[in-house]
């Protein structure tokens, strides 16, 4: 976690780096799953929160867990889909800023969320709809491991990473002139559940953690030019393997 407001020209930079590499989707290669990953990992290195994660709606309207930026904060986030209940879906069903500054008062708006988010060490929730006008598609979860607010600079900063990456996922259409704005959004989903495949597998094979199994993925992708999931594919099918190498995460 990065307090950007501590030091407010430290990280102009990094800010700066953030936007331009979430505004340049226009390639062949994009890929929804590591964009919004992207996404995860600046909101947690510049603003002031322990984690990050983003779920994204089906077709029929339905939030999936689809980026994360540890297994901890997803497996939250399949637990509030789960049981219907957390600020994540609150932004998503309002297209509006949630934000529960001490989830410890916060039991009678989210009775089942709050114990689970608690009791995994997170103490407030920051969630941001990812809008576009009229339109939502999903939402940001920001989760603390402290009480408090977050300083109305990072909000606006959170908001606009945000923003950018909706328009990202949705101009997806023009990438891929074949599908519908819909059928591009399952095609993510789809992805998503490789991925996580992917994952449990690797993590089997090697003996490593599911959140270093990640790391791997992520990195030979980066390290090869590839789509991470095409990866992910290559791993469940054997026609990728790491066997002892352990690929710099870097």
């Amino acid at each position: 976690m990065t307090d950007a407001s501590s030091d407010p020209g430290a990280n102009d930079s990094a800010v700066l780096d953030a936007f331009v590499r979430l505004s340049d989707t226009l390639v062949d290669d994009y890929d929804v799953i590591e964009f919004l990953g992207y996404l995860t990992e600046r909101c947690v290195e510049l603003a002031p929160v322990d984690e990050a994660s983003v779920m994204l709606a089906s077709p029929t309207g339905h939030l999936q867990a689809v980026a994360s930026s540890s297994e901890r904060s997803r497996l939250l986030e399949l637990f509030e889909l789960q049981n219907e209940d957390g600020p994540c879906l609150d932004a998503y069903r309002t297209g509006a800023l949630i934000v529960g500054a001490d989830l410890e008062l916060e039991r009678d708006r989210w009775p089942i969320f709050v114990p689970e988010a608690l009791s995994v060490g997170f103490r407030s929730v920051v969630s941001v709809p990812l809008r576009l006008r009229d339109r939502v598609i999903g939402a940001l979860n920001l989760m603390r491991s402290g009480v408090g607010e977050m300083d109305e600079r990072n909000v606006r900063m959170v908001r606009a990473l945000t923003d950018i990456a909706t328009i990202g996922v949705l101009q997806q259409r023009i990438i891929i002139e074949t599908q519908t704005t819909a059928a591009a959004l399952q095609g993510a989903l789809d992805s998503r559940v490789r991925i996580e495949q992917a994952k449990g597998v690797l993590a089997e094979r090697t003996g490593i953690t599911v959140d270093d199994a990640f790391v791997l993925l992520r990195a030979y992708a980066r390290r090869n030019r590839l789509r991470l999931t095409d990866v992910a594919i290559g791993v469940v099918n054997r026609t990728i393997q790491f066997d002892d190498e352990v690929p710099d995460p870097s």
